[in-house]
C-alpha cells in the first residue's frame, strides 16, 4: 500500500478534516433554533408585493407560483379587468388586472411585471401585481389597525395590517378574492 502524503494543516494547525468538521458542528448548532423561530407564536410570514400604492402581503399557502407576465390572448366580451388567458405549461389560466378590479384603474404594464398564481375553485388564476418585494415576516407587536391600509374595495380583503420600518403592510386574502362572486364572473 502506498503512503498518502499528509494534508497541509490549516492556519491554526488543524487538518482540513478537522476544520470542516468544526464548520459542520457550528452550522448544525445555528440551524437547530431555526424551526422554532419560523413557528414562533405571533409570527406571520408571507409574500409581499405592491398593487397601486398599497403594500400588501399574502400567505405562502395562498400563492401557488410567481411568474413574469406571460403572453396573453384577449378574451372577447370579458370585463375590462380580465386581461386575457395565458398558456402556462399547457394549462390555460385567466389573467386578471388586480389593480383594475379593485380600483377601476388599469395597471401600467412593464417588462418586470409579475403575476401571482392563485388557487381558486375550478382552476388557478393569475393576478397582476405592480412590484414584488419577496418574503416578509411580521410579529404581533408590529400590528396596526387594518383600516390604515384598507380603503375602498381593499377593505373587503384586508383584515389585519402591520407596520415595519415606517411602512404599512396589509395582509390581503387571496382566498377571499378567489371566492368573491364578482371576481369569479369575468364575462361581461
Amino acid at each position: 500500500m502506498a503512503d498518502w502524503p499528509a494534508a497541509p494543516a490549516g492556519q491554526d494547525g488543524r487538518s482540513p478534516f478537522l476544520v470542516l468538521a468544526d464548520y459542520e458542528q457550528r452550522s448544525l448548532a445555528h440551524v437547530a433554533g431555526l424551526p422554532e423561530q419560523l413557528d414562533a407564536p405571533g409570527l406571520w410570514r408571507g409574500v409581499a408585493y405592491r398593487v397601486g400604492r398599497h403594500r400588501l402581503a399574502s400567505g405562502f399557502d395562498e400563492v401557488v407560483e410567481i411568474l413574469p407576465l406571460p403572453p396573453l390572448t384577449h378574451v372577447p366580451g370579458a370585463l375590462p379587468w380580465m386581461l386575457g388567458v395565458a398558456n402556462i405549461r399547457g394549462a390555460l389560466l385567466p389573467v386578471v388586472d388586480l389593480k383594475q378590479f379593485l380600483e377601476g384603474e388599469r395597471t401600467v404594464m412593464h417588462e418586470r411585471q409579475r403575476v401571482l398564481v392563485v388557487r381558486q375553485p375550478g382552476g388557478d388564476v393569475a393576478i397582476t401585481i405592480d412590484e414584488l418585494y419577496g418574503q416578509r415576516s411580521f410579529v404581533d407587536e408590529q400590528g396596526i389597525e387594518a383600516a390604515a391600509v384598507a380603503d375602498g374595495r381593499y377593505a373587503h380583503f384586508v383584515d389585519r395590517a402591520y407596520r415595519m420600518n415606517g411602512q404599512d403592510w396589509g395582509v390581503f386574502s387571496l382566498d377571499r378574492l378567489a371566492r368573491t362572486p364578482e371576481f369569479r364572473q369575468a364575462a361581461a
